[in-house]
């Protein structure tokens, strides 16, 4: 389902939103698309739907962003910076991948793969032109 720059960050979160409908605690969410494609303006959108209030910043160099106060919490992982899994596994990260009373969205998900649950929703976000993102949802599952 493709979203409309120009207003395309009202588009992300609004899309965001309706996808937060549609989580469960303990989901893993993975974002997958180029720097500057809507993935935290995404992740903004599942905020405001999982009924947090905190303001939405991208997790770059803090790597998480833990976000309280809504249906459930919700850790926000950037691994942009991260150059192996065990930098996130030394720094305790993966022990919130999977728990039930929070929802896990992670960006660039590649650099930890190994640590994902088998279970995950992958949410595309694919840059057409300037004006265009094309959003795709899947339910992914992985053989670590």
């Amino acid at each position: 389902m493709p979203f409309i720059n120009g207003k395309s960050k009202t588009s992300a979160i609004e899309y965001g939103k309706a996808f937060a409908k549609t989580l469960n605690g303990g989901d893993v969410v993975l974002l997958d698309g180029q720097l500057g494609a809507g993935k935290t303006h995404f992740a903004k959108g599942v905020a405001l739907g999982l009924n947090i209030s905190d303001t939405i910043t991208s997790p770059t160099f803090t790597l998480h962003n833990i976000l309280e106060g809504g249906k459930f919490t919700l850790n926000h992982f950037d691994f942009y910076r991260l150059d192996s899994e065990d930098e996130a596994l030394n720094l305790g990260l993966s022990e919130y991948f999977g728990d039930k009373k929070s929802v896990c969205l992670i960006e660039w998900w590649q650099n930890v793969k190994g640590l994902l649950p088998k279970r995950v929703k992958k949410v595309s976000i694919k840059v057409i032109d300037q004006n265009t993102r094309e959003v795709t949802i899947s339910d992914e599952n992985f053989d670590n």
